[in-house]
């Protein structure tokens, strides 16, 4: 019965790299069934950031175990319009890059829309690429990703589920989404050639790939009603489609969001806080007012009679809740509290505050931050990336001019930097649209962020000595696409890690994207302390983990361990931080799909979670910060 609320077939994996490697295997194992008949395998593929793993494990099948595409036909699901087959941000580079460049494709077997062709033969090409997919034979597999809308491919919502191949016009909130491969939205094609529903439908089979925060528009569009306003459920109708999803997208899903609704359930301790919690917050009750009949008219009958009095589980709930909210992040010194989320001893803590870009820190738990500072701990800041390419050229600009303006204006003849300047200028006077940045220019533009990053340190009350720039290698590619966590990257942060050797670390625990930096910067702090624990380093025995979120989301709050209370003006003071940051305030290069600045997100959200722990029946504050605690 867990899966009872699902109308597709969903293949749940423990990774986003787990679920590339289970849809590699049934894509490898389809090529080989038509190899061994003499038969092409044709393929329909995906763009954007959820199939590079797939990608990557069909090329290591092809090296490794000699996979051949050569009886592969391929069909790409869209492109934008118009863009530059070339231009780094297409889907034809996309697609070579990550896939055709190494493995043994034949080039006239690669079929990519076009977005260089005029407008007026567009209609005409479209019905041509149709024929094409129905010469070859249809489609006999069809990898799909899912947009926070639902759209696949880019059929957007409304859709119709006739739709062939056509010319579309891109939602506002799509190309605010896909902002993160261009410099700004202004850049992002407002059009794009898609593949429609009724193309995509034809498809023998169907594989759906979803990761992290995805996982509310996969829970609609399995569990909800078919409906061309969220396209991806039309797939209810498909009669051999797969959702293949990591852990997270799978969170919102019933059987783990709700699993006493699917049948029986283990009442462990969280178990029994998400449902009171979910229970609450869905009647508008406070956690000590629900009733037994509350209880048994949400599905909740089998707690009752578990646990025997619905006034004794609100309390339960409600005290876990209640301790959970403290002022005293690095714990309070010189007393006992048993349910306390941190320790009293030691006090004062050397605390280590990883900082994923040269602003999370104080957009994520910038009150916190300035309590530990208050509060007397040793408070140290590590900026794992510089952060470079969310500067604009703009704002290069903007410098260059100060730097030649103060040396014209105090006499100083520096030849190195006035050489330096004037390349800098010439460089982007003559850049083009969709061109990487030299390395010259990703300097400056880390060192505008450095500085930045700097300021704000003395604002929350650091000395020298207490922030520290890691410029972690994985990020300078000078592209949005990074490259994987390396040894180098793991190297720096356990030199960091053993030379502190901190009391608290506090990280991003930002694990929605699979290929983003918070990501990565994650997966490189735990591999890091993984290792000094297997090494035997002792002072590892007295450090604890603390995950804040970004700018984007919060943690669910029955999740959250730790609360962090503030006050109005600790509200102000923390927006004044966050200002400092300039150059990523009123136009934020790859904000993703939120249109807001980084402090509006962040007042917004803190002040979301104090009226939810209001809501449950807490004392009200302005503003809540919030933690999960890692256990490694």
């Amino acid at each position: 019965m867990l899966d009872s609320f699902e109308k597709i077939p969903v293949k749940i994996c423990p990774t986003p790299k787990d679920g590339a490697y289970w849809a590699a295997q049934e894509i490898a194992a389809l090529i080989r069934q038509k190899q061994a008949l003499g038969l092409p395998c044709v393929l329909g593929l995906a763009t954007g950031s959820t199939p590079i793993g797939l990608y990557a494990e069909l090329v290591k099948l092809h090296k490794q175990e000699g996979l051949s595409f050569k009886n592969v036909i391929t069909f790409n699901l869209d492109e934008y319009y118009t863009i530059e087959r070339e231009a780094f941000q297409s889907y034809w580079s996309f697609m070579h890059r990550h896939l055709f460049n190494h493995v043994d494709i034949l080039p006239e077997n690669i079929n990519i829309p076009n977005g260089e062709l005029p407008k007026e033969n567009s209609k005409q090409y479209c019905k041509q690429y149709e024929e094409a997919i129905e010469k070859a034979g249809g489609i006999d597999l069809q990898i799909l990703g899912i947009g926070n809308n639902g759209h696949i491919g880019f059929n957007e919502p409304g859709s119709s589920i006739f739709s062939t191949t056509r010319l579309v016009t891109l939602e506002n909130s799509t190309r605010i989404a896909n902002a993160r491969d261009f410099q700004s939205i202004s850049q992002v094609p407002r059009m794009a050639i898609t593949m429609g529903i009724s193309t995509i439908l034809k498809a023998k089979k169907i594989l759906l790939m979803a990761w992290g925060n995805k996982a509310a528009i996969v829970a609609q569009s399995v569990e909800g009603a078919v409906t061309e306003q969220i396209p991806a459920s039309i797939l209810q109708q498909h009669d051999d489609c797969t959702f293949v999803i990591d852990e997270l997208a799978a969170t919102d899903l019933t059987r783990f969001k709700s699993p006493w609704l699917t049948g029986s359930c283990e009442w462990t301790e969280q178990m029994i806080k998400r449902a009171v919690v979910n229970t609450s917050l869905k009647l508008n009750k406070p956690i000590l007012s629900l009733t037994t009949n509350d209880y048994n008219e949400s599905g909740l009958s089998d707690l009752i009679v578990e646990k025997g009095d619905s006034y004794e589980i609100n309390l339960q709930v409600y005290y876990m809740l209640r301790d959970s909210i403290t002022g005293w992040p690095g714990g309070k010194p010189n007393v006992t509290i048993p349910r306390h989320p941190e320790r009293s001893s030691p006090y004062p803590k050397r605390c280590l505050i990883f900082s994923p870009h040269p602003d999370d820190d104080i957009i994520s738990m910038g009150g916190t931050f300035m309590r530990l500072v208050e509060q007397g701990h040793e408070v140290h800041v590590a900026y794992q990336t510089s952060g470079n390419i969310a500067v604009t050229d703009e704002f290069v600009t903007r410098f260059m001019d100060f730097a030649v303006g103060f040396e014209d204006m105090f006499g100083i003849d520096n030849v190195k930097t006035q050489k330096i300047l004037t390349e800098a200028k010439s460089y982007l006077s003559s850049k083009k649209l969709h061109q990487a940045d030299s390395p010259e220019i990703r300097d400056i533009k880390g060192l505008i962020r450095r500085c930045e990053a700097k300021a704000t340190c003395r604002y929350a009350g650091l000395g020298d000595g207490q922030y520290h720039f890691m410029n972690l290698p994985f990020y300078e590619t000078g592209t949005i696409e990074k490259k994987p966590m390396g040894e180098e990257d793991i190297q720096l942060t356990m030199a960091l890690l053993r030379e502190l050797k901190p009391q608290q670390v506090y990280c991003a625990g930002d694990l929605a994207d699979p290929h983003g930096t918070h990501k990565v910067c994650l997966d490189i702090i735990f591999e890091s302390i993984k290792r000094i624990k297997a090494a035997g380093d002792e002072w590892l025995n007295d450090c604890w983990v603390w995950l804040y979120k970004g700018a984007w989301q919060e943690w669910e709050i029955d999740e959250i361990e730790m609360a962090i209370p503030m006050s109005p003006d600790q509200v102000v003071k923390k927006r004044f931080g966050i200002f400092i940051h300039q150059s990523q305030k009123d136009a934020v290069p790859f904000q993703g799909s939120d249109t807001r600045e980084f402090w509006q997100r962040a007042e917004v959200r803190n002040a979301a979670t104090a009226n939810l722990y209001a809501q449950l029946g807490m004392t009200k504050y302005a503003a809540m910060e919030a933690f999960v605690r890692w256990r490694y």
